[in-house]
């Protein structure tokens, strides 16, 4: 499964509007059961930890067995927000 994060914005910043991301990416977009995902970050201006964090962390907790991982991460924003959540 790809989800493309600028469809949500492409400033994502707080904990709220990431949790709504998540809430809308469920309802929506996400299967019932899948393996893995993709967040695709092409065309994110900024991202926040607060942001990626509130969407991860509910996937995670839905989802505990999928692995997740991340595409065009070269904007700096984008990566440093996902070194922090690697902490």
């Amino acid at each position: 499964m790809k989800i493309i994060v600028s469809k949500f914005g492409q400033i994502l910043i707080s904990h709220p509007s990431g949790r709504e991301a998540y809430l809308s990416a469920k309802a929506y977009l996400l299967p019932k059961k899948m393996a893995s995902v993709e967040f695709d970050f092409k065309e994110v201006k900024v991202l926040t930890p607060s942001w990626i964090s509130e969407c991860v962390f509910l996937l995670k907790k839905d989802y505990p067995q999928v692995k997740i991982s991340w595409l065009n991460t070269q904007n700096p924003s984008v990566s440093e927000s996902l070194k922090m959540l690697e902490e």
